[in-house]
């Protein structure tokens, strides 16, 4: 009988010590996600000003020297004609021509991204319509420049800069 009194009173102390030593569960607290650093729309907004801007400026000093170096490929061409006409003089125009046809591609090439990032941009969405467009009259500009009309692939590259510059002021709004 002793026995199974200190066993009851062992069974005793020890049932209260784990039963009622936690009431309540406890569980890992979420903790809070860590917050992604995604820029401002302010700012989105004047990445995208800047890169229009950009290429703007680009464009425009190309086609001030476009004019210059057209003006001289077509004094060598009419000169090639000619009696008078060296291979040197000749060889130097095509790869004048050449240089200008890289130009207009690689500017083709620059403004296709343009189109691809404000189209994939959430924030500069709204100016992709204004903007859509641009990198098909830089391809029209490559194909005038391959069939060797300098002139009218820079008229074709004024107005992409004309409508370049219409959606810069649409996002300066």
């Amino acid at each position: 009988m002793k026995l199974i009194a200190i066993a009851l009173l062992t069974a005793t102390f020890l049932a209260p010590s784990t039963t009622f030593s936690q009431t309540r569960k406890r569980s890992s607290r979420p903790r809070p996600a860590p917050k992604t650093s995604t820029p401002p729309v302010s700012q989105v907004r004047t990445a995208g000003a800047t890169r229009v801007g950009e290429q703007i400026k680009l464009l425009t000093q190309f086609i001030y020297g476009l004019g210059k170096v057209t003006s001289g490929i077509a004094a060598a061409d009419e000169a090639a004609r000619g009696p008078e006409a060296s291979p040197a003089v000749q060889q130097q125009t095509q790869q004048s021509k050449a240089r200008l046809k890289s130009y207009i591609q690689s500017f083709r090439e620059g403004l296709d991204k343009l189109e691809i990032d404000f189209r994939n941009t959430p924030e500069l969405q709204p100016f992709y319509i204004k903007l859509a467009g641009v990198a098909a009259g830089a391809a029209t500009a490559e194909e005038q420049a391959a069939a060797n009309q300098f002139d009218a692939a820079g008229r074709s590259l004024l107005n992409v800069i004309n409508r370049l510059t219409d959606v810069l002021v649409l996002m300066r709004q």
